[in-house]
């Protein structure tokens, strides 16, 4: 059993990511929508979905379940977050009104009757959310179950630095504690990642406004609402490249695609492929 997301946010367990992604949708546009098509054709290596069913599995803002739509895919998508829920029922509703290749619902990774009753799919897509559960193993493992032989299977975990990934948990632990640590922890790294960057882009003789031009042509994403989710973003796990290959390896997934975070700060990206069982 689990807590219920209410539960969770009151009790300081949780950051309030649809509440983020409300906020980054009111950023959207055709630009940030081509940009997250553009590298989901880039990751998958396709030049579309047609034909395929497609789960966006912790849907957030709903932008790439309405990239996989508009790049012809059969779309469910699901959050925990009613928020997100929301966020995503919004994009449906200004893209793709009563649109019954697109479903949307509320539920959690964790559980494993709901994911059961959904059956399987072509691609499994889970960017930047499993380690938010509190039970990421868990949650790694109910995700492979969704993949149909032969599918594909596109997530991005928080990579692993050691004490760094313990200071970030310990800063995001504190910014969801109540309107203090939000406050503090949204002052102090503010101003410390702003100042950081300017000062390099300076070093580097870079106009600073293009690092946020070339930040939205990547996945679409913004660079305030991004900087939120990394202080707050908590449940916060954490796992090196190597952690993530042996666990699918050892249940018959096969990495056809890797892309790092340079061991940085980050997420690393990973395409595994299902392999079909032997006759």
């Amino acid at each position: 059993m689990f807590k219920s997301h209410s539960l969770e946010v009151s009790s300081g367990d949780r950051f309030k990511f649809g509440e983020n992604w409300a906020h980054f949708i009111l950023l959207l546009d055709d630009e940030r929508i081509h940009a997250a098509e553009v590298s989901l054709k880039e990751m998958l290596g396709i030049e579309s979905l047609e034909g395929k069913r497609f789960i966006d599995i912790g849907s957030g803002s709903g932008l790439f379940s309405l990239a996989a739509r508009r790049l012809g895919a059969k779309v469910h998508s699901f959050d925990y977050d009613s928020q997100s829920v929301a966020c995503t029922l919004e994009l449906k509703r200004r893209y793709f009104p009563a649109d019954a290749d697109w479903t949307i619902e509320e539920a959690s990774v964790l559980d494993r009757e709901y994911l059961k009753s959904n059956g399987t799919y072509d691609i499994v897509y889970s960017w930047g959310v499993l380690h938010h559960t509190g039970r990421m193993w868990e949650a790694l493992g109910n995700v492979a179950e969704l993949v149909r032989p032969n599918g594909k299977l596109f997530i991005a975990i928080y990579n692993d630095q050691g004490a760094a990934s313990k200071f970030w948990k310990a800063v995001k632990r504190v910014y969801c504690s109540g309107f203090a640590g939000r406050v503090v922890m949204t002052g102090i790294y503010s101003v410390y990642y702003s100042l950081g960057r300017l000062i390099k882009d300076v070093c580097l003789l870079k106009n600073p406004f293009i690092r946020y031009q070339e930040y939205k042509q990547q996945r679409g994403m913004s660079v305030s609402r991004d900087l939120i989710d990394w202080i707050g973003g908590y449940p916060f796990e954490v796992a090196k490249p190597e952690e993530i290959f042996y666990f699918y390896q050892k249940i018959s997934f096969t990495l056809e695609r890797l892309k790092t975070c340079a061991g940085g700060l980050g997420c690393n990206e990973f395409l595994f492929v299902k392999n079909a069982k032997e006759l």
